[in-house]
């Protein structure tokens, strides 16, 4: 039987990790379906869905356990496909910028919570805005919306964040 596994990875950030990584999962007939990765502030980070047969899982589980000699940490937990409560949702994309201060995650993911809207991928980064050279905050990701919800209600609770904040806030 296959089983999805979710792989969550720390180390610091140097050439060779994500080969490492797959190497192993190689090794033991895993297939990598999927993942995040990215280098911040000099460490490298990832979550990776990988499926494997069960009686390999725990030869995986190990061997990815020993990847910590290489200064990698690993983390391995069980995942399921999308569940029964999520699979009617809909799926709106977002994207916020403007200048950066303290709270803007906060203060936007608070209002998606109150609408039990669930944050499905954030990415977030910090530039300069051009001629001041002052930093610029922008964040794009998607959201798994319930049915039912009203998204012109969401639009303008959205709106006020976006004027509170100085900011652009726009979902498609």
């Amino acid at each position: 039987m296959l089983k999805n596994q979710i792989i969550t990875l720390l180390s610091d950030d140097k050439p060779g990790i994500v080969e490492s990584i797959a190497s192993v999962i190689t090794r033991h007939n895993g297939n990598w379906l999927e993942s995040q990765l990215a280098q911040l502030g000099g460490k490298f980070a990832g979550v990776i869905r990988v499926q494997i047969e069960e009686e390999k899982l725990q030869a995986l589980r190990e061997a990815l356990e020993q990847l910590s000699s290489q200064q990698i940490r690993v983390y391995l937990d069980d995942c399921s496909e999308q569940t029964a409560s999520t699979a009617n949702n809909l799926t709106l994309s977002f994207h916020a910028t403007g200048p950066d201060r303290p709270g803007i995650v906060r203060e936007i993911s608070s209002t998606l919570a109150q609408y039990q809207i669930n944050l499905e991928k954030l990415d977030t980064r910090l530039s300069s805005m051009p001629y001041s050279g002052d930093p610029l905050f922008e964040a794009e990701g998607s959201m798994s919306v319930p049915p039912g919800l009203d998204r012109h209600q969401l639009e303008e609770r959205l709106d006020e964040i976006a004027n509170t904040l100085a900011m652009d806030i726009s979902l498609s």
